[in-house]
């Protein structure tokens, strides 16, 4: 599940530069999530969760962001007024 039974405040596609397709989400479980497509049709894709930020922020995770042209970092904001770059390295 997206982020279990809290709400997904926020969601992001890396862009095409990137080369590597993947979504990234955060929530109100304070956690950040990073998801591929696994499989599915262009009208009906399924995605997996690839990467988890457990506790990403001391509360819910408002934005995240892939970078415009570096696929490899993202950026994310909470309710704890912090903002923090992320790397991101595919497995």
């Amino acid at each position: 599940d997206a982020h279990s039974s809290y709400a997904v405040l926020t969601i992001d596609c890396a862009p095409s530069r990137a080369g590597h397709g993947r979504i990234v989400s955060g929530g109100g479980d304070n956690c950040i999530n990073i998801y591929r497509e696994e499989s599915g049709s262009s009208d009906a894709p399924k995605f997996s969760v690839e990467a988890m930020a457990v506790n990403a922020h001391a509360g819910d995770v408002n934005c995240v962001m892939w970078h415009p042209r570096d696929g490899t970092c993202l950026v994310s904001c909470g309710d704890d007024g912090a903002v923090k770059l992320w790397k991101y390295r595919r497995g």
